[in-house]
């Protein structure tokens, strides 16, 4: 994936100055949600056999700076842009959301947080398999008979700040409104735990500033990408 994280910054013209400054934005927001107790909401605390709990990721790098960032060696090629900074590392986790339909939710009296508006696939190049976002995006919209300034917020995930940038640009995103509490170079990228974990987190995002519409996709190994778009009811 990290060759093809390369492929997409050569072929978008994605600069190594770029990438870092997109990683330490994402360390750094992530650091300050973190003070500030905003993902103490998406975490359930793990107790551990000492009885140690767990409540924080350690993937977050705390003090971040372009200059330590910028000094690292690439990692897949050797003039390559892709270091083990600007792009997510590989964590363990877990994570679950509750869906169901309109009328069973009202059944039982429970209070959505949300509702799924539109859901898209997309299929592209292996080889660029980072572009993902770009066309699930723009189909999640077209069924949803939105466009991209009706949205709110969205999550990329960042499994590469060399295919976030790019996806960015081609959607016309506000990079302001873009993963506004950090994301996956902080973070990390438990792959079967991600799409869930972005999703949680958009929603508390859209919670936390009183916004309404918010878009969470993602690229996926193998040439697919994947995008959701979710209206926050509560």
């Amino acid at each position: 994936m990290g060759q093809t994280a390369e492929n997409v910054a050569s072929l978008r013209g994605v600069s190594r100055q770029r990438q870092d400054e997109w990683a330490v934005l994402s360390q750094q927001r992530t650091e300050a949600a973190i003070a500030r107790g905003f993902y103490a909401t998406d975490i359930t605390p793990v107790e551990l056999p000492d009885g140690t709990e767990v409540t924080h990721d350690d993937g977050p790098r705390p003090g971040c700076t372009y200059e330590k960032l910028s000094q690292l060696n690439p990692v897949f090629r050797s003039a390559g842009t892709v270091t083990a900074a600007n792009c997510c590392p590989l964590n363990d986790g877990a994570a679950s959301v509750v869906v169901m339909e309109e009328q069973r939710a009202q059944d039982l009296g429970v209070t959505p947080v949300a509702r799924i508006l539109s859901t898209a696939v997309s299929g592209l190049d292996p080889e660029i398999m980072g572009l993902g976002p770009v066309e699930a995006t723009r189909k999640a919209l077209a069924y949803a008979r939105l466009t991209v300034q009706d949205l709110d917020l969205y999550e990329i995930n960042e499994a590469f700040a060399a295919q976030v940038l790019p996806s960015m640009d081609d959607l016309g995103l506000d990079p302001d409104r873009l993963n506004v509490n950090g994301g996956g170079i902080a973070l990390g990228h438990p792959f079967g735990a991600t799409g869930a974990r972005i999703c949680t987190t958009l929603l508390h995002n859209l919670q936390e500033r009183d916004a309404t519409l918010g878009l969470e996709t993602m690229c996926v190994g193998g040439g697919q990408g994947m995008a959701m778009i979710v209206e926050r009811l509560s």
